[in-house]
């Protein structure tokens, strides 16, 4: 049996989260299960950090961040330069899902010298977002840290994402250009397809670019997505993204996850549709026995946000813009950074924009 192991004093957590007003020292893990260890667990669902964090943890691997020294994450800021990582509202269209829709921003005048506004169809996670805990849970074992679904109303407290945006999250960063990496190894991503990244993939760049990951790290992802995207994608190709949902990704496997929990990474973000690929592959360890034994399908089957999200209780970040920002670290050979995301602190909600803004 794996107990719990974070220290919620030391780390100053309520039980709740930790408090929007906390001072981070220089804490390192003790006794953090290594993923192999959560897979084997018999008091929570195998390779689940559920009860890890605190029975009532509205923050899953955020939790993290009190490994990460903001004092430290400051001294990252050397070449005095800020990137935003957010698109523009109208830079995706049309919608890539098919049940989220552009936003209709209106504005309104009561006086010749006054300006007001109002959205409608404002889909939290259209463009550069952030999916909070309540986002994605897995099909057998239900929602992270075993929440009841039910409860996920407007208003109401449980895994909103209110609660990420009073932690606030801010912390170094790495940022992995896996696009670049692979482009000089002769295996660039073929960005319209459903092309696979591996853990190796991962950590291949890694030591490519000699940065180290820390325990509470964020981690950024540029698979060249977006710059394809934006600037090569012709506008039938990107219509056709809507129904035709085929995206390069990080590869379904537990090697994957094992890279993310075994680094403590605190949130993982990417600059492609799904951060994993889309569809699932069909050798995918995340289909669940109804979907593997008797052929049963949604358009979830076999995808990865079930465990990542559901299971570990990591945030994801997707569509984030990070085109500039790899430049400069291209540039300097320098690939960590001070990172601040502020999602919308909307009490019960799912998403949010994004609201990150990478500092170097």
């Amino acid at each position: 049996m794996i107990s719990a192991w974070f220290n919620p004093t030391v780390a100053t957590m309520n039980g709740l989260g930790m408090s929007p007003h906390r001072t981070r020292t220089d804490l390192r893990p003790v006794n953090v299960p290594t993923y192999a260890g959560l897979r084997t667990r018999t008091d929570a669902p195998p390779g689940s950090s559920w009860g890890l964090f605190g029975a009532h943890d509205q923050l899953g691997t955020l939790n993290f961040l009190a490994f990460n020294d903001l004092r430290a994450a400051a001294s990252e800021i050397q070449a005095g330069q800020a990137f935003s990582l957010d698109l523009p509202s109208t830079a995706i269209n049309p919608s890539l899902a098919p049940t989220r829709r552009p936003v209709e921003h209106h504005i309104f005048e009561r006086t010749p010298f006054h300006r007001d506004e109002w959205l409608d169809h404002f889909y939290t996670q259209y463009g550069s977002q952030l999916d909070g805990l309540r986002h994605i849970g897995h099909p057998e074992h239900g929602f992270y840290n075993g929440a009841d679904p039910r409860l996920f109303l407007p208003g109401e407290d449980l895994l909103g994402i209110h609660h990420i945006a009073a932690l606030p999250v801010a912390g170094r960063a790495v940022l992995l250009d896996v696009d670049r990496h692979l482009r000089d190894q002769g295996r660039p991503i073929q960005q319209h397809s459903d092309f696979a990244v591996s853990a190796r993939d991962l950590e291949e760049t890694r030591a490519a670019q000699d940065v180290t990951v820390r325990p509470g790290d964020i981690v950024l992802i540029r698979f060249g997505w977006l710059r394809w995207y934006l600037e090569d994608a012709s506008p039938q190709v990107r219509a056709d993204l809507r129904t035709e949902q085929f995206h390069p990704g990080l590869e379904q496997s537990h090697d994957v996850l094992a890279w993310l929990w075994d680094h403590q990474v605190s949130l993982i973000a990417a600059d492609n549709f799904a951060l994993e690929r889309w569809p699932a592959a069909p050798d995918s360890p995340f289909y669940t026995h109804a979907e593997r034994d008797e052929g049963f399908r949604d358009p979830h089957s076999g995808i990865m946000h079930r465990a990542i999200i559901g299971l570990l209780g990591m945030p994801i970040g997707e569509l984030w813009n990070l085109d500039a920002l790899a430049a400069s670290c291209a540039a300097d050979r320098r690939w960590s950074l001070l990172l601040t995301v502020a999602p919308l602190s909307i009490v019960g909600g799912i998403g949010s924009p994004a609201n990150a803004i990478a500092l170097r």
